[in-house]
């Protein structure tokens, strides 16, 4: 884990001046620490399919780790939605910052809209945004219910930038096997972070736990006009990620 700190002794000052600068890097040390990081908490990550190439692209994806944010980084130069509360989080926050992470907070009553406005307006400009769709975490085993509202993102990006369309990608995270071996209801629920589970210990107890393989799997765009239903839309989405996140479990893919 020393390599690890001094990784981000080094990457941090580095991605801040490129933000600052405006430099393409920005977009691709996250990757590369994100790469770097899951090799150092031992992590072999399997891509099946591809991100979306068409722009504006919103990634509709299910949650159940603070590993999630580490995978995906590490798949595509992405940002993130993310809680409000993890802006004051001790590195974790400049981490999210740096990353250019979009905060939204769940208790304040409008913070939906402005969120959305916010997401449409990063979309326009070519950003690929993750929303985990579920709205929270989830315990490793069950999915829950896709949530519609900052999907509507996707159609205010349409509107904002003048295009025709925009598309929400489903993209599905499974935590597969640990140690070799495969990963039953129980150890899912031990990668998972969720509930009122503490960071630190959890994060530790990932540490020593040995090697986790994760299956990242994207599906295929769904293409999203001024006209389309943002709640069929998400239903579409979750159906997908069900679909896929049972393939991985089963090792079909």
């Amino acid at each position: 884990m020393g390599a690890l700190a001094a990784a981000t002794l080094v990457g941090l000052p580095i991605q801040h001046v490129a933000l600052k600068l405006g430099s393409p890097a920005a977009r691709r040390i996250p990757v590369l620490f994100h790469r770097f990081a899951l090799g150092a908490i031992g992590v072999r990550r399997r891509v099946v399919g591809v991100p979306g190439e068409a722009r504006p692209l919103l990634i509709a994806a299910n949650h159940a780790s603070w590993l999630d944010i580490v995978v995906l980084g590490a798949t595509a130069p992405v940002s993130f939605v993310a809680k409000s509360e993890i802006a004051s989080w001790p590195l974790f926050g400049t981490f999210a910052r740096l990353q250019r992470s979009i905060f939204v907070d769940r208790q304040r009553r409008g913070a939906t809209g402005a969120v959305s406005r916010e997401m449409s307006e990063r979309l326009v400009a070519g950003d690929p945004i993750v929303l985990f769709a579920e709205g929270t975490s989830n315990d490793g085993v069950r999915l829950l219910p896709f949530r519609s509202a900052l999907i509507g993102a996707a159609r205010a990006a349409i509107v904002s930038g003048g295009g025709e369309e925009a598309f929400v990608q489903p993209v599905s995270i499974a935590y597969t096997h640990r140690n070799g071996l495969p990963l039953g209801r129980r150890g899912r629920q031990d990668v998972a972070w969720y509930g009122d589970l503490d960071i630190l210990p959890h994060m530790w107890a990932i540490l020593r736990g040995g090697a986790i393989d994760v299956t990242v799997s994207f599906g295929a765009p769904i293409r999203v006009d001024a006209a389309t239903d943002r709640k069929a839309v998400a239903r579409s989405a979750e159906a997908e990620v069900r679909r896929m996140t049972a393939a991985a479990l089963r090792g079909e893919v």
